[in-house]
């Protein structure tokens, strides 16, 4: 059975910014169709906000274009309405995560990280992400 997965904006920015590295291996796997990627449209905002800012300074066509090739499922998730921790962009992949029926949240945040679990879904790094993938092989 294919895991489903909410990335994380932290781990979507590393992997389009930096391939190679362990969370793009996890947006190939989606590629692969070893796991099916959830993201909402808030974390998308966040995302098209964060690879637009100084640090990364990506341009609009080249944020589309990102946007277009990412293999995940978009899902409007509605008002947003939990209020678990105190960064708003966390409650959103929470909120995701609850829409997608998700089994695995995928992040870097060490907020989300130290919940462990939320209503039944396992909060892990990509690489934890990585070793769960590879044993139900």
């Amino acid at each position: 059975m294919v895991s489903r997965v909410v990335a994380d904006t932290n781990v979507l920015v590393s992997a389009l910014h930096r391939p190679g590295g362990v969370p793009s291996r996890v947006v190939d796997f989606a590629f692969k169709r070893r796991v099916a990627l959830f993201v909402s449209t808030a974390i998308l905002e966040e995302l098209v906000d964060v690879l637009r800012r100084p640090k990364f300074g990506w341009p609009d066509g080249r944020v589309a274009e990102a946007l277009e090739t990412l293999p995940v499922t978009v899902l409007d998730t509605g008002p947003a309405y939990l209020e678990v921790l105190a960064d708003e962009p966390d409650n959103r992949v929470l909120e995701c995560a609850v829409a997608a029926k998700a089994d695995y949240i995928v992040t870097g945040d060490r907020h989300l990280l130290e919940l462990g679990s939320f209503r039944g879904c396992y909060i892990v790094t990509p690489r934890a992400l990585l070793e769960v993938v590879r044993k139900t092989r």
